[in-house]
């Protein structure tokens, strides 16, 4: 899979382009002076929100959000990250060691206004609430704006609202351009990828396992629901209206899937999840714990940014393994 590095310097070539040419164009691009002095709104987490220019002290408050930043190479306008899952994505590691870590979770108030933010990305709804630090409408009393991750706490969230997202953020900090090649790397690499998915009638039945040893937390329609989807799976619990939901085991046994999906993160050893799975009377009697077809899936990755494909590749592979 390409790296999102090279996006960043297929933009900047894109940009040196555009100053360097003398004619005059209709169609701006956003190295233009009325691209960057042009005011922008967007309406987000039930506000309204007016940029005279692009932020230069962002803060991002969840991982998924940090590597939307990093991956559109916006590390110089960001002051401040917080709460990794897990280990921040290998392609941008680099452009994350030079943003401060702000905490090990959520950063005080106090934290946030020490390094004068002028954006806040959230990527979860407690990212931005007055728990942690402070809610989006009493920042922009503050004259501080936000975005909170649309995809992330919509009920059935697809590709396509990531991307909405990414364009967002693109358009907040004037690099459209740059927004738009992430979306169709993302998009070629997906194309890929359902490209050597089998031709079948019969999707393989997938069941979802985070954690839980009587009520079992599984996935239903968030987003690990459509990259099941777009990786050739049926998620068995697709039909719950909710993001993450609790289950019972005779509901799992029930629909007798053919693949799990292991969430891997937290405190809990993957290694104990598998135990469990194997040893539980009523689970190892599933297609799937017989079979030991297991999918390992981070919770980094199983999260609405630039992973993605990543995640999908991870799945498809999991799922008909013959074929890649």
């Amino acid at each position: 899979m390409k790296k999102f590095y090279l996006l960043v310097t297929l933009a900047l070539t894109l940009l040196l382009a555009a100053c360097g040419n003398d004619t005059k164009d209709e169609v701006k691009t956003p190295a233009s002076e009325n691209d960057k002095n042009e005011v922008v709104t967007i309406e987000n987490n039930d506000l309204t929100f007016t940029y005279d220019q692009a932020p230069t002290r962002a803060i991002s408050l969840n991982q998924h959000v940090t590597e939307i930043m990093l991956a559109l190479g916006l590390e110089d306008s960001m002051v401040g990250t917080a709460y990794l899952d897990d280990e921040i994505y290998p392609p941008l590691k680099d452009a994350y060691d030079k943003v401060p870590v702000l905490a090990a979770e959520y950063p005080s108030k106090e934290q946030v206004i020490e390094a004068e933010a002028d954006f806040l990305y959230g990527g979860w709804p407690s990212a931005l609430a007055e728990k942690s630090i402070g809610t989006a409408a009493e920042w922009q009393e503050m004259g501080v704006n936000s975005y909170l991750q649309t995809s992330s706490v919509m009920n059935e969230p697809k590709l396509e609202d990531i991307f909405t997202d990414i364009r967002n953020i693109a358009k907040i900090f004037r690099i459209e351009e740059r927004g738009e090649s992430l979306i169709e790397e993302l998009q070629s690499n997906v194309g890929a990828i359902q490209a050597q998915l089998p031709e079948q009638s019969d999707a393989v039945r997938v069941f979802v396992y985070d954690s839980g040893d009587k009520e079992l937390l599984t996935a239903a329609q968030n987003i690990m629901n459509n990259f099941i989807t777009q990786a050739g799976g049926d998620n068995i619990f697709k039909s719950i209206e909710k993001g993450w939901t609790s289950v019972s085991k005779e509901d799992v046994v029930t629909h007798d899937p053919e693949v799990i999906v292991i969430m891997d993160y937290g405190g809990t050893p993957l290694e104990d999840k598998m135990t469990f799975l194997k040893n539980d009377p009523a689970l190892k009697n599933t297609t799937a714990v017989k079979n030991e077809h297991f999918v390992i899936m981070p919770l980094s990755a199983a999260s609405e940014g630039v992973r993605a494909a990543e995640a999908i590749e991870t799945l498809a592979k999991g799922f008909y393994p013959d074929n890649f």
